[in-house]
């Protein structure tokens, strides 16, 4: 193989190799950690901004009767005042096994400081954690007692206890049925919806 041969295919590897570690320029050096080829670790924080990217409103000023139109597959809530579409939050919705149910709901309630009854954390006397993620209905470690998740501006749009509210957004379904949002687009939702306004789920 000559030499301009040798030449010709160091550059092509350069730029493939180059072209593997392409990323969005606006997550910052601490909020990704490069593993392997492509093969990331995305921190919480990166993870809510790049779900904030894909959310907007544009609802200030706006008349109509207010409506949500969560979307199962696209993973996003969708806001209407009327029939224009002003808003929409990107969503964490329930992971495999908690589904969440599609049908046509309304909200039921609505509580800014609400605290999961079913779904958290089990901590000593001192408040610190004995074990992550369980069920109050598990067994609890001797001397620990159970302490619900929080699920701040909790809308309750059904009976059996799914609601929005805000939460973490992994990028793909990770709740037990609850619909999560990031906690700038859960307030304006909060904000703009009353009770009683309706809410369809769809897949």
């Amino acid at each position: 193989m000559n030499i301009r041969a040798v030449l010709a295919l160091t550059a092509t590897a350069t730029l493939l190799i180059g072209g593997c570690a392409n990323y969005d320029t606006r997550l910052t050096n601490s909020s990704v950690k490069y593993l392997g080829v492509g093969e990331t670790v995305v921190s919480p924080e990166a993870k809510e901004d790049l779900a904030m990217r894909k959310s907007y409103w544009d609802g200030e000023g706006i008349d109509g009767a207010p409506s949500i139109v969560i979307d199962l597959t696209k993973q996003t809530a969708s806001f209407y005042k009327g029939d224009k579409l002003v808003g929409v939050s990107a969503i964490s919705s329930g992971r495999e096994g908690y589904d969440t149910p599609t049908g046509n709901y309304k909200i039921l309630q609505k509580n800014q400081n609400h605290v999961s009854n079913l779904y958290g954390d089990f901590v000593d006397a001192s408040g610190n954690v004995v074990q992550k993620n369980v069920s109050s209905k598990d067994p609890c470690p001797p001397g620990a007692k159970f302490q619900g998740s929080p699920m701040p501006y909790f809308m309750r749009v059904s009976n059996a206890g799914v609601g929005m509210h805000q939460g973490f957004l992994p990028g793909v379904p990770d709740s037990h049925g609850c619909i999560r949002m990031p906690e700038k687009m859960v307030k304006i939702f909060w904000d703009n919806a009353p009770m009683g306004t309706p809410v369809t789920i769809i897949k």
